[in-house]
């Protein structure tokens, strides 16, 4: 990083002065920030130069007091340089303890990204997914070139971290890496995860991150009419690859599992609720959040489809579910052959279930997060909010009652 380096020497009185020496100091600042050691030097304060920052006179001991600060604004130089070629993080903590010749444990940015990241990677698959870890990847790479290219370093003490860097760092995702609105806010708040850790580990003392504005834009999430929905489940298929890929998407529809969770569910997660008929009892894999799913007729009923399967039977699955490259692929030939004009995805699917079939049908939207497996209703409460069509038909019950 660029950075903005000085030093001074200084007289620095005592409260409640009336004569004698006064100690000088040593002043190093880097990018407004500063440090003071004193020098071990004294003076009469009528024999210092503030301009020249050395002691005025002829006699021996002011030549040898001089050059004692000349001897150690060189070795303060020195540091300074030694860091640079070492392309260390500069800080004047760092030029300081570089010239006295101190080991000081400094952390640095992608120390932190990295450590984060190879604890992260051990957990894959049971606290986290792996889409997760590999977003946390991304981040480390993006912000790996971001500060090649934008101060000409490989990395960066995560003390010098502020708002200019990471308003720096928001404007080269959105710019060198095309990000959208909410790609960049997802990277930034991964970025802040990092900045949380280093503060609970004591490496920075303030949150660079604290007052910087984070928000996301709306996003319209696709679904499915009722409509569309049925023209799939009408659609006979000649290959046994669409009609499966076509029962696993429609199950999603009436379950509301994301792809993740649909490709691990066994026939162990589904027994009998509380009300007697079968229900899907599992922890989302994104998550881990527990989802209880009743289930209805439809998805019942693709689900005996499979209960022989060769497929299911060796593997222990409810049901064959292709790779979700190949499951997204088959499910665009799905749409064509449909003539629906959506991008069909295990995505759209989950949208489908908790829009279509349910909020469109009254079930409370409580009981909706709660089978989707979410954290917050508010995550809920985007779908609901594009369902003008739910809003009509409630009106027209009321309108009738009016009448």
């Amino acid at each position: 990083m660029k950075t903005n380096f000085s030093m001074l020497f200084y007289m620095k009185k005592q409260k409640n002065y009336a004569s004698g020496d006064s100690p000088i100091y040593l002043r190093i600042t880097v990018n407004g920030n500063r440090v003071e050691i004193t020098t071990g030097q004294e003076c009469k304060p009528e024999r210092w130069n503030p301009k020249t920052g050395r002691l005025t006179g002829t006699k021996e001991d002011v030549k040898r007091s001089n050059a004692y600060l000349d001897n150690l604004q060189a070795m303060v130089y020195r540091a300074h340089k030694d860091l640079a070629q070492a392309d260390l993080p500069i800080t004047a903590e760092s030029i300081r303890n570089k010239f006295q010749g101190k080991d000081t444990a400094t952390h640095t940015l992608l120390e932190a990204v990295k450590n984060h990241n190879k604890k992260m990677k051990a957990l894959v698959g049971k606290q986290y997914a792996i889409g997760t870890l590999k977003r946390f990847e991304i981040l480390e790479r993006h912000l790996q070139a971001f500060m090649l290219e934008k101060y000409k370093v490989t990395d960066i003490e995560v003390k010098e971290i502020n708002h200019a860097f990471i308003s720096d760092f928001e404007f080269y995702l959105r710019t060198e890496n095309s990000c959208a609105n909410n790609t960049a806010i997802r990277y930034l708040k991964n970025f802040g995860k990092i900045i949380r850790i280093c503060l609970n580990l004591k490496w920075i003392d303030n949150d660079p991150m604290f007052g910087y504005k984070l928000k996301s834009k709306p996003v319209e999430r696709p679904f499915l009419s009722e409509e569309e929905l049925q023209r799939i489940a009408m659609k006979q298929f000649s290959t046994a690859r669409l009609s499966q890929v076509k029962d696993v998407f429609l199950f999603c529809c009436y379950t509301g599992l994301a792809y993740a969770d649909v490709q691990k569910l066994k026939l162990s997660n589904i027994t009998k609720g509380v009300d007697g008929n079968h229900w899907i009892f599992t922890n989302r894999k994104k998550t881990n959040i527990r989802s209880a799913i009743p289930l209805l007729p439809t998805a019942m009923t693709i689900l005996d489809r499979y209960s022989k399967n060769e497929y299911c039977v060796i593997k222990d699955r409810a049901m064959p579910v292709a790779s979700n490259q190949k499951l997204n692929e088959y499910l665009k030939e799905i749409a064509t052959l449909c003539e629906i004009d959506k991008p069909l995805s295990s995505h759209i699917a989950r949208h489908t279930f908790a829009t279509t079939v349910t909020l469109l049908n009254g079930v409370p939207i409580e009981s909706v997060s709660k089978m989707l497996g979410h954290t917050n209703i508010r995550t809920t409460q985007i779908y609901a909010k594009v369902l003008d069509i739910k809003v009509g038909a409630d009106m027209a019950l009321l309108r009738d009652k009016y009448q």
